[in-house]
């Protein structure tokens, strides 16, 4: 366990470094947490107060399943601590938890029924997997407001808060990171055409059924060697994060 839980630092300290690379960071703002591999005890999120780009695997806290603190200097951020202890304890495949405020993604929760419009293939790879939560309710400061971000979700991968930013969940870190990483790109896109003024060409539903089932059937297979790509670019410029 103790190799498990040094590797799930490894990993998460990795997505933070490069979330901030990335510009999918908001400040010392916004948490990113991690179940151990093996576990389903103990997660780790990073710690409040330090920038993404400085955080070091030494750094994350590790806390567990009553979202005790078991390691590190001091408690989480409640709003973090609320939000990722209820997903991890009440949805058994949100074993990676990002939350983000990052750019394109959050513009589209400040819409009125702001959706992930079916009109490029990236977009697609997310059909039917998105949920949206459009009531905003201030900072998430108790284990209610957490619970109901989790009962929103439900079964599906992704939600977004209105007027608020976007969580992202996998079952494994490379997974959410790479699904952080193209839902990004399908909002900028996004943002993109609508820009021009001009009507969005949608995908029918049909056939943006059938993409993501495609995109379901290659089980992910790019995600894991894209996380390990990037994480060779920190190994190379910032080794750092390891420690």
């Amino acid at each position: 366990m103790d190799e498990r839980i040094r590797e799930a630092r490894i990993d998460l300290a990795a997505a933070l470094r490069l979330a901030a690379r990335l510009g999918l960071h908001e400040g010392i703002c916004n948490h990113f947490s991690y179940m151990v591999p093996g576990s389903d005890a103990l997660f780790l999120i990073n710690p409040h107060g330090y920038h993404w780009s400085e955080i070091k695997a030494s750094h994350l806290l590790l806390l567990d399943r009553e979202g005790r603190l078991v390691e590190g200097e001091s408690a989480p951020e409640p709003s973090a601590y609320y939000i990722h202890w209820r997903l991890h304890r009440g949805l058994p495949h949100a074993r990676a938890v990002l939350h983000s405020h990052m750019s394109y993604a959050t513009a589209i929760t400040t819409l009125a029924d702001g959706r992930l419009e079916p009109i490029s293939q990236t977009a697609l790879g997310f059909h039917d997997r998105i949920a949206y939560d459009d009531d905003y309710n201030g900072l998430a400061v108790d284990a209610a407001e957490g619970d109901r971000m989790m009962r929103t979700l439900g079964n599906k991968s992704l939600l977004f808060l209105a007027n608020h930013g976007v969580i992202v969940t996998g079952r494994s870190m490379h997974e959410a990171f790479d699904d952080l990483y193209y839902l990004e790109r399908a909002t900028q896109l996004q943002w993109l055409a609508m820009s021009t003024g001009r009507p969005l060409r949608r995908v029918p539903a049909a056939v943006a059924a059938k993409t993501a089932q495609q995109y379901a059937d290659e089980g992910g297979k790019l995600a894991r060697p894209h996380f390990e790509a990037l994480k060779r670019i920190l190994d190379r410029e910032a080794p750092d994060y390891r420690s």
